[in-house]
């Protein structure tokens, strides 16, 4: 019973980590260790897509009608993502957009937990790009429009296995839906890292360093490494991306109409 209670207080603080400080106008929830936070520091709240279950809630977003492929390139290897549009297709719209507007082009994985169990590599925070920017507040920043000069923030969204679309807005929890998702989080993963906010995603992702099935249900998995997984256990924190471009399926991209 011991070893039960503590290993559902260590998956406890393992999600805290994958909180994104800025979308909740409160500090990061991660320890010290691994992503310091300042507790005078105040961010504001931006407003945030209401609780939906129907499509409108992505109304206005990009959308991948099928698959893509991006490839990334961290300390001179490849890592190969394929994105699946047909289970997740505002989230990974979301980021194939990201990717071809350049966005994540020099950002760093500002965490990384391994220990005491391998969790997630996470990155896509805008503000890494500025090494002016003080360590403590990377994690907190997102994705600006150029057009409206606002924070993107895109809807939780998970499609659970018989379902013919994705549950939108809610948690598979929140819903009461017991299915499984389609997209778990395997080993290899990418999801959106979130703030509390359900729908409070923007650019910062994650990809999984162990099968993390606590996870299922509760963050928007949107793809998998298919190659270069070796490359993605050498990332330490304060590695840069490189580059990310989309090398196959930019065609099925649809912009936001």
């Amino acid at each position: 019973m011991t070893s039960y209670i503590r290993r559902w207080g260590l998956a406890i603080c393992l999600v805290a980590l994958l909180l994104v400080g800025a979308c909740t106008g409160n500090e990061t929830t991660a320890p010290e260790a691994v992503q310091p936070t300042n507790p005078e520091e105040v961010l504001p709240e931006p407003e945030v897509v209401t609780a939906n279950t129907g499509l409108d809630i992505a109304v206005g977003l990009p959308r991948l009608e099928g698959t893509a492929t991006v490839v990334l390139q961290v300390n001179g290897s490849s890592i190969v993502i394929e994105v699946d549009g047909d289970h997740a297709p505002v989230t990974a719209g979301n980021f194939v957009d990201l990717v071809q507007r350049g966005v994540y082009d020099n950002l760093v994985f500002h965490r990384v937990v391994r220990e005491p169990e391998p969790f997630v590599v996470q990155g896509g925070d805008p503000q890494s790009a500025d090494p002016s920017v003080p360590p403590q507040m990377l994690g907190t920043g997102s994705f600006i429009d150029p057009e409206t000069q606002e924070s993107r923030l895109i809807p939780l969204e998970i499609q659970p296995e018989g379902a013919d679309q994705p549950l939108y807005g809610q948690t598979l929890a929140e819903a009461r839906v017991a299915a499984a998702p389609i997209l778990s989080h395997r080993r290899g993963a990418v999801a959106m890292a979130r703030s509390q906010a359900p729908n409070s995603a923007s650019s910062q992702f994650y990809i999984t360093l162990a099968e993390l099935p606590f996870l299922d249900g509760s963050y928007a998995v949107f793809g998998y490494v298919t190659e270069g997984m070796e490359a993605v256990d050498q990332i330490q924190q304060g590695d840069v991306i490189e580059s990310a471009e989309v090398t196959a399926g930019g065609e099925n991209l649809k912009e936001a109409g």
